[in-house]
């Protein structure tokens, strides 16, 4: 099969067309003809050598594709030879075929492309386990989604949105702002020019923080939050150190928590498909939700999808057709 490896850690060059073996499943896993598959900010951590692939995992990137299933293993009980699936990823993503535990696989839903749903399993599992798992997001709460144009950030806003929550963006330039009020947010600001964080708390302060960025911006966020109010980080695009007054989380009875899902276990992973598969697939469904895709890119220009990705200039998903 034609696949895209890592020649060695550096830059979007370093993204090699090659020829590997075609991948067998194990006895819960499912062989999938891939169709397309996401680019993620952690492809290209992978790629710089600062993001290896879990133990056992595939030293292809990649950690979501879509596709038909044309074998399975044993012990599947779930899937048949021929199902439309999109599924999550340990590594792997970027080649002609791939596996996948069965239980990280959901169907395609009806109201979008397959190719679509190449973009759907690493944003809205990472969205929902931790804005709904861990911050508990509640309708009537306030949500503060920073990087509102990447796959996370849109996602976030059309979740928070479709379950009754007010939501605020930030992001780089008017244009990006626009598009994450298009998207649905409530209010947007440029977190390089706006006092966003002065604005938010005399508007009414948040209850979930969704940070991307950390660095400098996690003070900021802290002093957003309400009483009882979650921050969760995912990313740390402006950094990964922090100061921050320790009494203000005392005082507010702040929870802060923090998680990636690339390392999740497969059962953890399973138990969050059918989740999404309950709550958020029929929003997908009936099109309250309509997922955000930004660019297509052939397989074999895996290296121009990392140069937009880092570039910043995309809004919404960036996939590789194979």
């Amino acid at each position: 099969m034609r696949a895209i490896e890592i020649s060695e850690p550096g830059g979007a060059e370093v993204l090699t067309l090659t020829d590997r073996e075609t991948p067998v499943p194990t006895s819960n896993e499912v062989l999938i003809k891939v169709c397309a598959a996401g680019v993620n900010r952690p492809d290209v951590l992978q790629r710089m050598g600062a993001y290896p692939a879990p133990p056992g995992a595939s030293d292809l990137p990649g950690l979501e594709v879509s596709g038909e299933v044309i074998s399975i293993g044993k012990d599947v009980k779930n899937l048949r030879i021929g199902d439309q699936v999109c599924a999550l990823l340990a590594g792997g993503g970027y080649a002609e075929f791939a596996v996948a535990d069965a239980g990280s696989c959901l169907p395609v839903p009806s109201a979008i492309s397959i190719e679509t749903a190449a973009g759907l399993p690493e944003t809205y599992f990472t969205v929902y386990a931790n804005v709904f798992d861990d911050a508990a997001l509640k309708s009537g709460e306030t949500l503060l989604v920073h990087g509102a144009t990447s796959g996370i950030g849109v996602t976030a806003i059309a979740l928070g949105k479709a379950f009754g929550a007010r939501v605020i963006a930030t992001a780089s330039s008017d244009a990006k702002c626009q598009h994450a009020l298009n998207c649905g947010a409530d209010v947007s600001y440029r977190y390089d020019e706006d006092a966003w964080d002065t604005e938010i708390i005399a508007s009414g302060g948040t209850d979930v923080v969704l940070d991307m960025a950390g660095g400098d911006f996690f003070k900021r966020n802290i002093s957003t939050l309400n009483q009882g109010g979650r921050h969760v980080s995912i990313a740390m695009l402006r950094g990964a150190e922090a100061s921050f007054n320790i009494f203000h989380i005392m005082r507010k009875r702040i929870r802060i928590s923090g998680s990636t899902m690339k390392s999740r276990d497969m059962a953890e992973k399973a138990r969050l498909a059918r989740a999404l598969k309950a709550d958020v697939w029929p929003l997908i469904e009936d099109g309250t939700i309509k997922p955000q895709i930004d660019r297509i890119f052939p397989l074999e220009e895996a290296s121009e999808a990392h140069k937009l990705m880092e570039s910043g200039g995309h809004m919404g998903k960036i996939l590789l057709k194979t």
